[in-house]
């Protein structure tokens, strides 16, 4: 593989694995090659055949049965094998290939792994008679956290499903296993409601966008689109199949224009100058949902159809940037706080989180939210995932909380990779929000802070990237941003930390960019 010397006997893989270790001879992957399982996990043998079908030209057979055979990969499931979900071992031998993971998600981890190993799709080396002769390896991994997420924001610019599928499948190559899918926006209503209809027929559209190059210009074409729940539904299962849970994102109580552009009765209508649009700039905007019964009434309702589409645990409900300044000039919610013993307009915002925590409970299902959630005093059974800085997290993690990190200092792949001006030099469609977030700063995270205690460090779930949507029109462009950023991102979720280091990660990702070329694959810088 390329890269120096040091790091030559690696075996290409990303994340890199807990362990793994070349052996002696070469499996040969090839038109007789049959896919074999144990019966549990057949979806996984199947998924495997048609990533095997995109290679060698033809599926090979599936069949049920384990044990040794040549010219065979066999799947199987080990409830003894490690201690978390989706561990897995991998052995590449001249007289089989077999693959056992502690859980189905573990069987599916290993095949993404044989992947890797694997030429690419479409490779030539692929055409020969015989198919192409595979290394002998044995790898045995694990993750080292359950929360290995990647968020996109379809609330600010829509993409179609399709390319969500697409988000999807890189997601799985790298073992990410968390797709944070968020829905509502100021700036658009991406989730059919039946019982809402106008949230997709007013507040899934807006009249203009910001321009690339003028962010204070106006590209006069009116933008929008929405996911039927059918769309929403299929894109649960399509995720699923390759283990990655969807979480989706409907904001309370701020970020909340479009809902209030489509039901202004929901928003503060006695406070001056209330005219609720569906938003065509950037940035924070003032609208937020007002205390009222009918508003209530209209969040349970989202929530359950939330509920009853997406079977993830948690729930995310935004709780970011809500501004305060309706809520004062607001008389209803003034009087409001004050019948309700509520101090100031933080502890009004903790009320609409409370309530959004009681809608999900009843449901069966936890509540997630941005640190803002805190704000106001944090809800009995939230979890938060920290943006703003580490020490949302920390402080969270003091009170017994569990949290995911995603700060901006190393998590928002909307910032610039590269040199401002190298990168807008490539043309006006590279423009980013700002910042500077380059895969080194990235790789060099790690998600538990050092002054946690080892108890504490157990309330940590994970990391997520974040792919904010202002600057995100076209699926190129989202993956662009994300890779391979997200690679570095799987890495840190996946691999222990002492096994991390960025010299051996760039090595193995150079190999794995021939995977990326021949996805077609619209990634950023890969450091040389």
């Amino acid at each position: 593989m390329p890269g120096s010397s040091a790091f030559a006997d690696e075996l290409p893989i990303v994340p890199i694995p807990v362990s793994a270790r070349r052996l002696d001879g070469t499996f040969l992957l090839g038109i007789d090659t049959v896919v074999r399982h144990d019966g549990e996990c057949a979806a996984e043998a199947k998924r495997l055949a048609e990533y095997l079908d995109q290679r060698l030209g033809r599926a090979p057979k599936v069949r049920k049965g384990t044990g040794p055979a040549a010219h065979s990969v066999t799947l199987a499931v080990d409830g003894s094998l490690g201690t978390v979900s989706g561990a897995y071992s991998l052995v590449v031998a001249p007289g089989g290939t077999t693959i056992t993971g502690k859980d189905r998600a573990g069987v599916f981890h290993g095949i993404v792994t044989l992947l890797q190993l694997c030429p690419p799709v479409g490779d030539v080396r692929w055409s020969g008679p015989d198919g192409v002769k595979i290394g002998a390896a044995k790898v045995d991994d694990a993750p080292a956290f359950g929360w290995r997420g990647l968020q996109y924001d379809a609330g600010r610019w829509y993409l179609p499903a399709k390319d969500i599928r697409t988000l999807i499948d890189w997601m799985a190559f790298h073992k990410m296993n968390v797709f944070h899918w968020h829905l509502t926006e100021d700036q658009g209503w991406r989730f059919e409601s039946r019982k809402y209809p106008k949230l997709t027929e007013v507040g899934a559209w807006r009249a203009s966008s910001p321009r690339y190059g003028d962010r204070n210009a106006s590209d006069g074409k009116r933008h929008g689109g929405y996911y039927t729940q059918r769309e929403c539904r299929d894109i649960v299962r399509y995720a699923a199949e390759r283990h990655i849970t969807v979480v989706p994102e409907v904001e309370i109580p701020g970020h909340s224009s479009a809902a209030i552009a489509s039901y202004p009765q929901l928003g503060n209508t006695d406070v001056p100058g209330f005219a609720p649009k569906v938003v065509e700039k950037w940035g924070v905007q003032s609208y937020t949902y007002a205390p009222k019964p009918e508003t209530l009434r209209f969040l349970d309702d989202i929530l359950g159809e939330i509920c009853d589409i997406f079977p993830s645990r948690y729930i995310h409900i935004g709780g970011d940037e809500a501004p305060k300044s309706q809520w004062k000039a607001s008389a209803y919610a003034q009087d409001f706080m004050k019948r309700n013993g509520l101090k100031n307009e933080d502890e009004l915002q903790s009320w609409f989180i409370r309530q959004a925590e009681a809608m999900l409970s009843k449901r069966g299902r936890r509540l997630i939210g941005w640190d803002e959630i805190r704000e106001g005093g944090l809800s009995p059974n939230a979890t938060v995932m920290a943006w703003r800085s580490e020490q949302w997290g920390i402080d969270t993690v003091k009170e017994g909380k569990d949290i995911v990190m995603a700060p901006t200092s190393h998590m928002y792949l909307d910032y610039y990779q590269d040199d401002t001006k190298r990168e807008l030099a490539k043309g006006a469609e590279y423009e980013c929000i700002g910042g500077y977030l380059p895969i080194e700063k990235v790789y060099s995270y790690h998600p538990i802070p050092d002054v946690l205690t080892p108890a504490e460090a157990r309330k940590v779930l994970g990391v997520e990237a974040e792919v904010w949507g202002e600057y995100v029109k076209s699926i190129d462009k989202a993956t662009y941003l994300a890779f391979p950023r997200a690679a570095a991102v799987a890495e840190i979720g996946w691999s222990p930390r002492e096994r991390r280091d960025f010299a051996g990660f760039t090595a193995r990702l150079r190999a794995l960019e021939a995977h990326y070329r021949a996805g077609g694959l619209k990634y950023g810088r890969i450091p040389s």
